[in-house]
């Protein structure tokens, strides 16, 4: 005797014949659900601009991070050239800590290039020759 098993599914929100099964989650919690392609597109669209503001996780939980690159960027890496530089050629002058060629620049030297505008900082004296 041969016998033959007809699977049907069945959109959840309307009762219609389903041509797809959705799964999303929410909250820690995944869900299926049977949709047509109509309800399914409505979804999508409805979840559309959560999903391009949200971060992709992975199954193993890593998430994938966005990288922006942005004329701000720009800005700020030739900012901080140039603090760098600045630093470099005038920190042990006014008696901070000296600035390397990477890693950090420290916040006394980035304050002091502020505060000097990015300018040779005035000394005490004008000149070694000239008396106070």
């Amino acid at each position: 005797m041969a016998k033959e098993t007809i699977v049907k599914l069945v959109d959840d929100i309307d009762g219609s014949t389903a041509d797809q099964t959705v799964t999303f989650a929410l909250d820690g919690v995944t869900f299926e659900i049977d949709l047509s392609d109509e309800n399914a597109g409505k979804l999508r669209k409805t979840l559309q601009p959560f999903v391009e503001a949200g971060t992709k996780v992975t199954a193993d939980g890593t998430r994938h991070t966005r990288t922006v690159i942005s004329a701000q960027g720009a800005s700020l890496r030739e900012e901080t050239k140039a603090i760098r530089a600045w630093g470099q050629k005038y920190a042990t002058q006014l008696g901070l800590e000296q600035v390397g060629d990477r890693g950090a620049i420290p916040q006394r030297v980035r304050d002091a290039y502020e505060k000097h505008e990015g300018r040779a900082p005035r000394t005490a004296l004008a000149s070694p020759f000239m008396a106070p």
